[in-house]
């Protein structure tokens, strides 16, 4: 498993990136780059029917619209490929683009140029999007000006970029359900995906135990190793805790909340766990198979099950406080380190091919993003 970037290499891509000829660097902080000229067209990633992603998206040069006087130019910075991007293409998303569309749902750029209505945005300022942007895959693109957020400063870049879909679903998930309090556990699978990585690391900064369950696979001790260092207090797989992994667990209280991407058989693994009345939440399916739910968890064990979609909560919040609130919080925890970038591996778009062969792969771990060169 490959070591996360560090932040000068990090530093030194954005730098390439963005031909910026001088960085002033302060706890992942880059100096406001100004921008010259409009741009015509964006380099995009483009698929005009549903299909195998490494089938239907392609590379084209795409005109832009013109920036009129409520939108803006932005720039893209990274952004990542996540599950949710790959069947938006499959064409197993709730959301159906109009063809031909441009993929991604998230991502992080810098304002090149302001509609003239547009007074609380300067160009150079680093944005994410909210509410119902997509089409991140691309060098640049125009959107109304209120679809975007300024970054808070001090907030490391692949931060900003992997924010809005999975750092975002585990702070929803650990934040409205159940009533969580410091010394509470939480329980989830799918514990190496991006949000499973995300909620590890913002259980912990609220003083919050997990119980982490992964595949068995191949390297499991070394993703054991790393998910302990995002601050996981147990890890372990399915075929452990069916054999009985008690000793694991003894010294923690039974989780209120079992937070489920998987579906299928293995939500009988977190319902064995969760305590009398507590809640599990799907927010997905990466079995594909129907959540089974044992009919003796609902009658006598009063569990709640309850699904959870991000993107509709973006929809109906975006511009509100609380979503403000949200990400500020999300990041400061990265400005201190508390939240990580998943473990990446930054590919140009020209090499788009390898970053989606490389997200439908087998345990991958490794979260691809996309930049966008020059």
């Amino acid at each position: 498993m490959a070591a996360p970037m560090s932040i000068m290499n990090t530093v030194k891509w954005i730098s390439k990136s963005l031909k910026i000829s001088r960085l002033q660097v302060s706890c992942g902080s880059l100096l406001p780059v100004r921008y010259s000229s409009a741009v015509g067209s964006s380099k995009s990633l483009v698929y005009e029917k549903y299909g195998d992603p490494v089938k239907v998206v392609k590379l084209e040069q795409r005109p832009l619209p013109e920036v009129d006087d409520d939108s803006v130019l932005v720039k893209m910075i990274a952004s990542p490929v996540n599950p949710s991007d790959i069947n938006s293409i499959q064409g197993i998303y709730p959301i159906k683009p109009a063809f031909p569309a441009v993929a991604g749902f998230e991502g992080v750029g810098e304002i090149q140029e302001v509609g003239s209505n547009v007074k609380d945005l300067t160009p150079g300022e680093r944005v994410i999007f909210q509410g119902s942007v997509t089409g991140t895959w691309c060098s640049h693109l125009v959107c109304p000006a209120n679809q975007v957020m300024v970054v808070p400063e001090g907030t490391p870049p692949l931060i900003a970029a992997t924010v809005k879909v999975n750092a975002c679903t585990a702070y929803r998930m650990l934040a409205d359900f159940e009533n969580l309090v410091e010394g509470d556990t939480v329980v989830q699978n799918a514990a190496n995906s991006g949000a499973g990585q995300a909620l590890i690391q913002i259980a912990a900064a609220r003083g919050l135990k997990t119980i982490n369950i992964v595949r068995d696979r191949p390297d499991l001790q070394e993703l054991t190793d790393y998910l302990h260092g995002l601050g996981a207090t147990v890890v372990t797989t399915e075929g452990d805790l069916r054999k009985g992994a008690s000793s694991l667990l003894k010294d923690l209280p039974k989780p209120k909340l079992a937070v489920n991407a998987v579906g299928g058989k293995s939500i009988i693994a977190l319902v064995k766990q969760i305590q009398h009345g507590g809640t599990i939440v799907t927010y997905g399916g990466m079995s594909k198979q129907p959540v089974m739910v044992p009919t003796g968890s609902l009658i006598f064990d009063d569990l709640k099950f309850k699904g959870y979609w991000m993107s509709r909560w973006h929809q109906e919040n975006a511009g509100s406080e609380e979503a403000r609130q949200m990400f500020d919080q999300l990041c400061r925890w990265g400005g201190t380190g508390q939240l990580r970038a998943p473990q990446h591996r930054l590919v140009d778009i020209d090499n788009y091919g390898s970053a989606l062969e490389k997200a439908l792969g087998e345990y991958s771990t490794e979260k691809q993003i996309l930049t966008f060169g020059s």
